[in-house]
């Protein structure tokens, strides 16, 4: 069932060996933030378009997810995923778009369903991508903040620790140097730290966006061909 549910997608998969071997968020490990009182970094959710695609590449573990959340909610009987597969089916057939539409319409007719169960199994699918949208977020937020923070101490540490070594003495200039450099290590640790996670958001966001609009475009088309 998984197969066929992928195959009504299209996905542009391209390289995708990068973005397969990033790890995804770990809920299990923001635990360790319950215990600090650090500075919360806020996630705002990324405001993406047909016409505004999200950066990122696309990753086979996000789409099966996502694929997967619809899987395990799929309405009983034909819905929008059986319809969607009915056009799939006419895909070569020689007709235009709003006669394949309605050649699909009539075909959910006879399995039972109508135009209401259609439009409204659309939008449950849209709501279950929305979920495990919410779910990411929640995961991607306390593991960004984790990483960061964490991070973080350790700069503020080594630049207190820098200023106060550059009042003493003469002698003290050699440490000095020594802790200078693993100052800048550390910065650079936390660039990279940073720019992983940001990367494994922009991986989701990126298969969360060819799916959902889909959809969108899908209902669209239902509404401008069978409302």
């Amino acid at each position: 069932m998984f197969k066929k549910l992928k195959s009504l997608f299209v996905i542009d998969e391209g390289d995708d060996n990068a973005s397969s071997s990033q790890k995804a968020p770990d809920p299990s490990k923001s635990k360790q933030l319950e215990s600090k009182e650090e500075p919360t970094i806020k996630i705002e959710k990324p405001q993406y378009s047909k016409a505004n695609p999200p950066k990122g590449k696309v990753s086979e573990k996000f789409v099966n997810i996502l694929l997967g959340a619809i899987e395990k909610n799929n309405v009983e009987g034909f819905d929008y995923l059986e319809f969607k597969q009915a056009l799939q089916n006419l895909g070569s057939v020689e007709m235009d778009e709003a006669t394949k539409f309605k050649s699909a319409l009539a075909m959910a007719k006879t399995m039972g369903a109508n135009k209401d169960k259609l439009f409204s199994s659309a939008d449950l699918y849209l709501n279950v991508l929305s979920k495990e949208e919410k779910k990411f977020m929640e995961s991607f937020s306390k593991q960004l903040n984790m990483q960061v923070n964490s991070r973080n101490d350790e700069i503020k540490n080594l630049e207190n620790g820098i200023s106060l070594k550059k009042k003493q003495i003469e002698e003290l200039q050699q440490e000095i140097a020594k802790q200078e450099k693993t100052l800048q290590e550390r910065k650079t640790n936390a660039d990279k730290a940073n720019a992983k996670v940001e990367a494994t958001k922009d991986n989701f966001y990126h298969a969360y966006h060819i799916v959902a609009e889909q959809i969108k475009d899908d209902i669209s088309k239902m509404k401008k061909y069978l409302g």
